[in-house]
């Protein structure tokens, strides 16, 4: 039954990552919730299901841009956001064909290997002073991101949560 003193989002998964469950969205969420989102841009780049991007247009983003590099969870991300009524303000593309802006506020739930190789694309989507959150990450991975993220970014301390983390910050 959807508590009605909370932001709810009605979704199916489908064959994409994402149910707010997992450790990794459930610090991404809770961190969306902690900042003001009112008439900002958010890129969630690895979209998955589309559960981040909708919460941060349910908290009151302007436009969220989602990234994935499967098509499937792109067509999930589409299918959640019909279904929560936020589909002419989420913005969906492959990287093949991803936008060129710099957002307010950056989250990637995806996993170590990805965010290492791709921490000048992911922190390229963030205007300086910007919100940064990573996840999907494991405990053991935490200080080979910190080392990757940390010139670009002035981190917070990490949130740890089971044996993942999440890592956040505001761009330099």
């Amino acid at each position: 039954m959807p508590d009605p003193d909370a932001v709810n989002i009605m979704l199916d998964p489908g064959l994409a990552f994402g149910t707010g469950t997992h450790p990794t969205t459930a610090m991404c969420l809770e961190w969306l919730d902690g900042l003001d989102l009112t008439d900002k841009t958010v890129v969630d780049f690895g979209c998955g299901s589309g559960i981040l991007a909708i919460a941060a247009l349910k908290l009151g983003a302007k436009r969220v841009i989602g990234i994935d590099i499967d098509p499937q969870a792109i067509q999930a991300s589409e299918a959640n956001a019909l279904r929560n009524n936020v589909e002419d303000k989420l913005e969906l593309y492959l990287p093949a064909n991803q936008p060129q802006l710099e957002a307010d506020v950056v989250v990637a739930n995806i996993l170590a290997g990805p965010l290492r190789e791709l921490e000048a694309v992911i922190t390229g989507f963030a205007r300086p002073g910007a919100d940064i959150a990573l996840s999907g990450i494991l405990e053991t991975q935490t200080s080979e991101l910190i080392q990757a993220y940390s010139e670009k970014c002035r981190l917070d301390p990490v949130k740890v949560q089971d044996e993942w983390i999440r890592i956040s910050g505001k761009k330099r």
